[in-house]
């Protein structure tokens, strides 16, 4: 019996495509979105957390956020956190609420996310590539190992190459898309 999964080559494109669509997620695009700050870590209790782990986000308004700080004594790490992500944002300390207006993006910075979002759109398509690889060295090897026929070889061969042009294709779609959203004013 061969040793070759398409549907695990498949699971693993998917991956590449989530991982895209959270890197996504964090990328500024104008508006106040939760996700935005998820990604930043925080120095709490003698080690880096993520910002969910020390408060709570939300998103009261279109163009701010706002992190809720369980612990006091916290808050002024969470400020240099947010301060120091490279996200252009200013965090306005209230007690143990932190507000973050989310300001205006200039011309400048929407061509900066949207060049930023075509490297994590390429980032996600050599992951693809690299998961289509794995799968023609497997196919190879089990052809050479007498697990698969010469037919048997190529008829899967196509069939990962498929999965590889779909997977391809999800990630130019979604790179368009986030593309427009950042652009649009």
């Amino acid at each position: 019996m061969s040793s070759f999964d398409i549907d695990e080559i498949k699971r693993r494109m998917e991956g590449a495509i989530n991982a895209l669509k959270v890197d996504y997620a964090g990328l500024r695009t104008g508006r106040a979105n939760i996700s935005l700050l998820e990604p930043i870590m925080v120095e709490a209790y003698g080690s880096m957390v993520p910002i969910n782990q020390v408060g709570s986000i939300s998103a009261p308004e279109p163009r701010m956020l706002t992190v809720t700080i369980w612990d006091k004594g916290t808050a002024v790490n969470v400020e240099k956190a947010i301060r120091n992500s490279g996200l252009g944002l200013n965090p306005i300390v209230d007690g143990q609420t932190l507000r973050i207006p989310i300001p205006p993006l200039t011309e400048d910075r929407r061509k900066d996310l949207a060049k930023l979002a075509g490297k994590y759109a390429e980032s996600a398509k050599v992951a693809i590539r690299n998961v289509r690889r794995d799968g023609m060295e497997q196919l190879k090897k089990n052809e050479k190992d007498h697990e698969i026929s010469e037919d048997e070889h190529k008829k899967l061969s196509n069939v990962v190459q498929e999965a590889t042009d779909d997977f391809v294709k999800q990630v130019d779609v979604a790179l368009h898309a986030k593309e427009e959203e950042i652009m649009q004013v």
